[in-house]
């Protein structure tokens, strides 16, 4: 490689890392001012429940949403450990996509994970990032080999985590969307999610189409959300919560 080569590798890296603590950063001064974030909606704060999920191994992979971007980095899976005891691989880093595009994509991640690890289910993130970036959609393949998908494309890279998270933990696979929000991208990625569905017999949480989910308020929105997208503390365990528990006790049990 060359001298100039070598430097521009090393400006691009270290732009790549200033631009993901800035969002890291912004996201976090954000979440500080919503009193959707207040201690008293902390994970360490919930009350603990009777739950079907308690002990259960759960690999949650993803990106923001998963990690807790907008919730000072307490997400569902927080919860989840918190209230219900289950026992998280929390798998999650902010501005990823699921196409496969280099170290920290979804499936570059996920193949990080030991292959020995036993796990009750494997939960996997529809992200946002993938509709944001507008990586191309693709289309559903007829096979079912691992080296057939594109992974490339959306639809690729679902069917490749799918195919290799069955083969790989021999657990139920669960994938779960955001709520709505205005974006035609993503929209077209969950009508393709539930396509797959069908034919690889996974679990679909599906917060898009949940209509209970759109129906809440404009004030408990503004301390539920910090943006279209990514919610608090409060969103997640008054709003988010609640939903995908009650989902993964019918999936898992």
């Amino acid at each position: 490689m060359s001298k100039r080569k070598k430097i521009f590798t090393v400006v691009t890296a270290v732009f790549t890392v200033l631009v993901i603590l800035t969002v890291a950063i912004v996201g976090g001064i954000f979440g500080l001012f919503n009193k959707g974030n207040s201690l008293k909606y902390s994970p360490e704060q919930s009350t603990q429940t009777d739950s079907m999920l308690y002990g259960k191994r759960i690999i949650f992979l993803g990106s923001s949403v998963t990690y807790g971007y907008g919730a000072l980095g307490d997400s569902f899976v927080d919860y989840l450990e918190y209230q219900d005891g289950v026992i998280p691989l929390k798998e999650a880093k902010s501005g990823t996509t699921l196409v496969d595009n280099g170290k920290n994509s979804y499936i570059s991640r996920m193949k990080a994970i030991d292959t020995a690890t036993a796990v009750d289910a494997f939960v996997c993130q529809l992200s946002t990032n993938d509709a944001t970036k507008k990586k191309p959609l693709g289309k559903v393949s007829d096979s079912y080999s691992l080296d057939d998908f594109d992974t490339k494309t959306v639809i690729g890279a679902v069917e490749y985590i799918i195919c290799y998270a069955k083969f790989t933990w021999n657990c139920p696979v669960i994938f779960y969307t955001n709520v709505k929000y205005d974006s035609d991208n993503y929209a077209k990625m969950v009508d393709a999610l539930n396509e797959l569905k069908s034919k690889w017999n996974i679990d679909v949480i599906d917060l898009w189409n949940n209509k209970s989910m759109q129906n809440v308020s404009d004030n408990d929105r503004k301390t539920y959300m910090i943006d279209e997208i990514h919610p608090t503390r409060r969103g997640y365990r008054e709003w988010w919560t609640p939903v995908i528990r009650r989902q993964l006790e019918k999936y898992i049990n």
